[in-house]
């Protein structure tokens, strides 16, 4: 068959979702893929991997569908053109227009990946109120003729069943997007005091500013205690956070920032317990999935996605959001008991491979799909 990959994000299709393309092409599926980027190295790659791509014009942040029309419209010319005999989009505004695309062009067998609802459904303020009215509706236009749509979590998919975006009989829950476990393997853990680590976007909503909090009280108390933060600046988002902030608590002594980088792996097997005290509305979080394979216990919130990497007490703990004196004390409890942190990282690393080995996952959508 002729699989059509709509994105929003070439780099992280390349870095996240490479092993279910090539999975398509050893099925012996013509694989094209529709998405923005389109950087000399990321075309070298999906040519070696003998995948099609389509340079497609969109704009990734705000959802005014005004303002998005040349986008729907490119897609359906596009997919007039190639005749695709599936459509697969991933992310808010792939899912939306590919599926309205593929609805218009009568093509035979759509699917879509919800990888964390976002800001969609975050009603603060009257205009907010009124795009997420606006998305919601469009969700449930475009959403109709789906097969079988994605989600990473049930909570996500509770929430577009129980607003009538979608039918229950289409809504399918996979545990992530998997991990390669061979990549992200065990590491042995940190001989040196308990070292704390945050990977995400810096945005106030992954709990950036819960965790420099929380930092700030402990290194009070226990200064041989780190606390790395990784991760990009993300300009284009109103929540993100100033590299002068940032730049203060790494000079204060409180927050060790790390910068950016294309592997994890060096960071996380440099600490000993991972933190994501994020009240976003995540799909699963890559980076706590990454941490669990290597063996890292994991310190996150009871909140949509992340309450589905731990099992309070056994491979860490689950906190409210936005709680700073809860973090501080599921932080302090590995550095008063530092035996719990080998205990617990090697329950998470037999969870991540019961739960969220890619190999597994990405079979699992194979065969929804039929492919």
């Amino acid at each position: 068959m002729k699989v059509l990959i709509v994105s929003h994000h070439t780099k992280s299709l390349l870095n996240f979702r490479s092993q279910l393309l090539a999975s398509f092409v050893e099925a012996g599926h013509e694989v094209i893929v529709c998405s923005p980027e389109n950087d000399p190295e990321f075309l070298q790659k999906f040519s070696e991997m003998k995948i099609s791509f389509i340079t497609f014009p969109l704009k990734r942040n705000g959802m005014n569908p005004l303002n998005d029309i040349d986008s729907l419209l490119f897609l359906v010319k596009t997919l007039k053109k190639i005749k695709p005999d599936v459509v697969y989009s991933i992310s808010t505004k792939p899912v939306i227009y590919g599926s309205l695309a593929a609805r218009l062009t009568g093509v035979p067998r759509v699917f879509s990946m919800i990888s964390g609802a976002g800001y969609a459904f975050i009603e603060v303020g009257f205009m907010r109120k009124l795009i997420n009215l606006l998305v919601r509706g469009m969700f449930q236009l475009s959403l109709k003729k789906n097969i079988s749509v994605f989600f990473l979590n049930p909570d996500d998919r509770d929430l577009f069943v129980g607003l009538g975006l979608l039918s229950q009989k289409q809504a399918v829950v996979i545990n992530g997007e998997g991990v390669e476990l061979n990549h992200f393997h065990p590491t042995p853990m940190p001989r040196s005091a308990p070292v704390f680590l945050l990977i995400c976007r810096l945005i106030k909503e992954k709990g950036v500013l819960v965790y420099a909090d929380a930092a700030r009280i402990l290194k009070q108390r226990y200064p041989e205690a780190s606390f790395n933060l990784l991760g990009p600046f993300d300009s284009n988002n109103t929540s993100a956070l100033s590299r002068s902030q940032i730049e203060k608590w790494h000079q204060e002594g409180s927050i060790n920032y790390c910068g950016e980088t294309d592997d994890v792996r060096p960071f996380i097997s440099a600490a000993s317990v991972f933190v994501l005290p994020s009240y976003y509305r995540e799909g699963l979080p890559r980076s706590t999935m990454e941490a669990m394979s290597m063996g890292r216990p994991i310190i996150t919130t009871d909140w949509t996605g992340c309450r589905e990497t731990v099992i309070e007490g056994d491979n860490g703990f689950l906190i409210p959001i936005k709680d700073v004196n809860a973090l501080v004390k599921a932080m302090e409890h590995f550095i008063l008991n530092p035996d719990a942190i080998k205990k617990m990282g090697q329950r998470s690393q037999e969870l991540a491979v019961e739960k969220f080995d890619v190999v597994k996952i990405n079979a699992k959508i194979m065969k929804e799909m039929g492919l």
